[in-house]
């Protein structure tokens, strides 16, 4: 017993970290368990319920916005409904279900959550949190499609490691905000 309360005691500096990373792990394998679909994007499921609807929009919604932020350096650019992009030099992406950000919105709710700090203030940080995931997300996307017109081997590259792993890095940094900034300075 005095062994575990020394190891405790080791740890409570790092209780924060510790916390966050249980929850995005948790979070993170809670939804690759739960949330099924296929690499077509034709359908999502949660518990076997179909759960399409939703990621459908937001991949149509996104694939416009990159379609028009490509569009104001790129004329030769072109957008095929509901969620297809295709360059001149004959490459093109499609974004599906998996790329539209829900699943780290999903992991940010779930960490802000379980972390340290005022309800009331949660009630505003969190939704700064989706936003800045959307946005972070709408850059990704965009980043990759414009990698990839010329570079179409980059894309595994940059999709499965780069950017996973910035996304990820982001929404680090906005919880070290929360947690030295906002959360440290409220009762």
């Amino acid at each position: 017993m005095k062994i575990l309360k020394k190891y405790i005691e080791l740890l409570r500096p790092y209780h924060d970290i510790i916390l966050f990373v249980v929850a995005l792990l948790v979070a993170n394998f809670f939804w690759k368990f739960t949330v099924l679909g296929d690499e077509g994007g034709d359908q999502v499921t949660w518990f076997g319920l179909d759960i399409s609807r939703p990621f459908d929009w937001m991949a149509q919604h996104i694939a416009q916005v990159v379609y028009w932020l490509i569009h104001l350096t790129n004329d030769q650019v072109v957008f095929f409904e509901p969620s297809t992009i295709h360059f001149a030099t004959g490459t093109g992406t499609k974004i599906v279900w998996g790329c539209t950000g829900l699943k780290q919105s999903f992991i940010w709710i779930v960490i802000m959550l379980v972390a340290r700090g005022s309800w009331k203030h949660k009630l505003w940080f969190i939704p700064l949190g989706l936003v800045c995931a959307y946005l972070f997300n709408i850059l990704r996307i965009t980043l990759i499609a414009m990698a990839i017109e010329y570079h179409p081997d980059w894309f595994s590259l940059l999709h499965d490691y780069v950017f996973k792993y910035l996304f990820y890095g982001m929404l680090f940094l906005l919880w070290l905000w929360w947690t030295h900034r906002i959360a440290k300075t409220t009762p």
